[in-house]
Formats: C-alpha cells, sequence, structure tokens
C-alpha cells in the first residue's frame, strides 16, 4: 500500500478495534520491567489501540491476531510526520493465526492493516528517558507567592505522534507532595494541610506554591515504575518559609442602652455611636515576625496616623469621621509583606436631645425614667435640681438615668430644673437647660 493510498484510508471514517487484536510478549530474556503497559490514547490522536510502554524492546514480540489469512496482514511504521508518511515493513513471522514483529523500534507508530480493518498502535521505549529523581534545592529568585526547587534528577518529556503527526506528551504522573498551612473557619485558626502537584515530567526548575510553614518536600514517581513495581522516592531536606499570610477580624463591643442611637452609618458595618470600641485580631503564619496595626484618614493609607505592634488590639473610636485600619507583617527581612483587609470604623455626628416630662409615680413600665435621647457623646454631665435649688442627682454617662427618687424615696410630682454640660465626637459642645416635669397619673 502507498502513502497516496494510506492518507485516503486516514481521512476516511475509523472504526475503533478493540486493543485484545494485539499482545505483547518476550521471545528472548525479558526485563525485570517485562509488562508492558497500556495507556489510552485521546481519540483526537487516532492511536486507537493506546499508548504502549515497554521497558526496552530487545526481545519483544508484538503481535497481531489476524481477522482474515495473516499472509494477508501488512505492518507500517510512522513518527512525527504523521500516519499518512508512514513506510511498510516485513513482518518478522507468521503462523496461522497471527503475524508479528520482533524487536519493534520503540517511540514509533504502527499501522496493522488486514483487509478493510486497520489499527493504530504507538510503542514508547522507556529505557530512552530513564527517570533518575536527583535532588531538590531551593532557588534564590522566588517570590513571596511561589518557591523554585532547583532538580538535579532526570525524567525528560514523553512524546508521541497522533496519526495527523501533532506531537502529543504522555505524562509521567509523578507528584510532588509537602506540607502548608491553610485557614481553618471552624477552628479559628491556621492548621497544615498536604499539598500535591502533579508532574508531566521533571525539569531542571520546578515551581510551586511558596509553603506557609517548615515543611520537606516528597518526590515520587513516576507511573510507569510504579507499575513495575519500583517506584522511586525522594524526600528533601526541611526547608524554611519565607512567605506570609494572615487571617484578621475586627470584632466590635456591643452596647445595649435603649436611649443611644447607635448602630453602623455611612454604609459601614463597624462604628456607629462613638465611642466604639473594636478589637482587631490576627492570626498569622509561621514567618510573620514582625506585625503591626496601622491606623489612617485614607482608605489608601497615604498617612498613618497611628501604629501598634502585636497580633491583638483594642482600641476605642472617639473621632467623628472613618478611620481605616489594616494589618501589616513581614518576613524576618522584608523581602516578603503582606497587608490585611482594610477596616473602616465610621463614627457618626453627635445627638443630645432632653425630654421634658416623665411619670415614674405610676410605676407602670412605661416612661417612668428619665434619659437624654443621645448619639457620639463622648463626655457628659446632668445635674438636675428641684425647684428651690436642691442637687437632687447627677448623672455622668448619658446612658444613666434618673429615676424619680432622692435619698431612696419618689419625689413629689411638679416641676424640676437641669443642666447638661456635653462633647460630641464631631466637637460639638452643648450647654442645655430645661425643665422636667413629673407627671403623677393614678
Amino acid at each position: 500500500m502507498n502513502r497516496v493510498h494510506l492518507l485516503i484510508a486516514l481521512i476516511s471514517t475509523m472504526p475503533n478495534y478493540a486493543m485484545a487484536d494485539i499482545s505483547f510478549s518476550w521471545h528472548g530474556a525479558s526485563p525485570a520491567q517485562a509488562k508492558i503497559i497500556n495507556i489510552p490514547a485521546p481519540k483526537s490522536s487516532g492511536i486507537d489501540c493506546g499508548i504502549n510502554v515497554a521497558y526496552g524492546t530487545d526481545g519483544l514480540r508484538m503481535r497481531y491476531d489476524a481477522t482474515s489469512s495473516p499472509a494477508d496482514v501488512k505492518w507500517y511504521r510512522f513518527s512525527g510526520m504523521g500516519a499518512a508518511y508512514a513506510d511498510e515493513i516485513a513482518s518478522s513471522g507468521k503462523d496461522s493465526t497471527a503475524s508479528w514483529i520482533d524487536n519493534p523500534q520503540g517511540d514509533t507508530g504502527y499501522i496493522i492493516e488486514d483487509g478493510d480493518k486497520r489499527l493504530y498502535i504507538w510503542l514508547t521505549d522507556y529505557s530512552r528517558h530513564p527517570l533518575s529523581l536527583g535532588e531538590l534545592s531551593a532557588q534564590a529568585d522566588h517570590d513571596c507567592g511561589n518557591m523554585n526547587l532547583k532538580c538535579t534528577g532526570k525524567g525528560d518529556e514523553i512524546h508521541y505522534y497522533s496519526i495527523t503527526g501533532r506531537r502529543m506528551t504522555l505524562s509521567r504522573d509523578m507528584s510532588l507532595t509537602y506540607t502548608s498551612l491553610i485557614w481553618d473557619d471552624a477552628q479559628k485558626s491556621f492548621a497544615e494541610s498536604p499539598v500535591t502537584s502533579s508532574l508531566d515530567h521533571l525539569s531542571p526548575t520546578l515551581h510551586v506554591e511558596a509553603p506557609l510553614c517548615a515543611t520537606s518536600f516528597t518526590l515520587t514517581g513516576d507511573r510507569f515504575l510504579r507499575e513495575w513495581g519500583c517506584e522511586q522516592t525522594y524526600i528533601s531536606p526541611t526547608f524554611q518559609p519565607h512567605s506570609i499570610l494572615a487571617h484578621t477580624q475586627a470584632i466590635q463591643s456591643t452596647r445595649y442602652n435603649d436611649n443611644e442611637i447607635s448602630g453602623p452609618q455611612n454604609g459601614t458595618t463597624l462604628g456607629g455611636s462613638a465611642p466604639c470600641t473594636v478589637k482587631f485580631i490576627a492570626d498569622v503564619t509561621d514567618a510573620a515576625v514582625f506585625h503591626e496595626w496601622q491606623f489612617s484618614h485614607h482608605r489608601d493609607f497615604e498617612d498613618i496616623i497611628f501604629r501598634a505592634s502585636g497580633t491583638e488590639l483594642t482600641h476605642t473610636f472617639t473621632e467623628h469621621g472613618s478611620i481605616y485600619v489594616r494589618l501589616y507583617c513581614a518576613n524576618d527581612d522584608a523581602s516578603c509583606e503582606y497587608f490585611g483587609e482594610t477596616y473602616e470604623i465610621f463614627t457618626g455626628t453627635s445627638s443630645l436631645k432632653c425630654p421634658n416630662a416623665f411619670s415614674p409615680l405610676n410605676m407602670d413600665g412605661v416612661n417612668d425614667v428619665w434619659k437624654v435621647s443621645y448619639s457620639s457623646i463622648i463626655d457628659f454631665e446632668c445635674h438636675i435640681f428641684n425647684r428651690h435649688g436642691t442637687k437632687i442627682v447627677s448623672l455622668t454617662d448619658p446612658s444613666q438615668g434618673w429615676d424619680g427618687k432622692h435619698g431612696g424615696k419618689y419625689v413629689p410630682a411638679g416641676a424640676y430644673f437641669y443642666t447638661i454640660r456635653a462633647l460630641g465626637a464631631d466637637g460639638k459642645r452643648y450647654e442645655l437647660s430645661g425643665d422636667i416635669n413629673i407627671v403623677e397619673y393614678r
């Protein structure tokens, strides 16, 4: 069959025949890795009998059980040019049922033609691509998110070609395993976790995501040695981490004052009525030896107005407006830095309003206590007098109220007088005075 005839055959519809028609055996001394490993090839390759990997081909016999007469079976061999440029080769022998090739050439594609039936198979000689793991060492040219490992081992790419001459890669399916840290949200801490990378082949430099804790690297492979029972394993020395990561939280203390207009404002989730107390907590990975909380009036932190070292900080905000807070951390030589989430704490404008009446004497649970209504008041002083000028009570916090008692007893209904001096988080000063009427409802 000439090459033109083969090209016409290739572009026609090809049925998918089973690998059962082809078998391998050793007609001489077989190697310790006698098993022929069959790897299914992608349909796009046209190699319907897959990639067959042998550890050497000397003494190997590739046998085809003929559908028709073995005398009519024809063998072809192709390489990177594709099956359209295959050369016919003579069989090594025939019997009443089969035709075969002895000592077939490795890293080569074969076509078996049996009447209208054609089978396409690729034979890889693994002995041409031996694996030697060598050693791993860390290279200096890495960034903070990645690590480069110098590999002294050998394990080149193993290629095969589709029937149209397209070069394809047969993966060695090697693995590189090490330990890093992941955030465990249930435990609220970083936890060690294995990381595995799959390698098609060995390169002089292996690029991996930088580990976040001290770890060794375990290199194993490959899939073929694994099947032959002689898989190789290399365990590196322990490497110290250089990359860093942090997880931060901001937890605001909650006040339950029924007369305070509180809650976040300006679209933020933190802040509200001053004073606002927020606890900042950071969990950092092993390489982070320097860490500080940074405060700024600007989201881009073009000015830093306050710094506090450590992984935990509790701070009370008394200034009106937005303050931005973030964590900064770095490794020992500051070659890797990390900036945590930016938190906006917005403290609203102040307000202070005073009621002019309440009814404590009926003790019905409604309007029994005189309290101001307020927001963002950071300094407060209130004095209440009777009509004779006698001080009845003094209040030092806007959340406090007067229950209508003096000396443990309710005062008579009537008019009383208050004076208030207060300061808002926005700098506004309040000097208020007025009447309080105790109303008696019976």
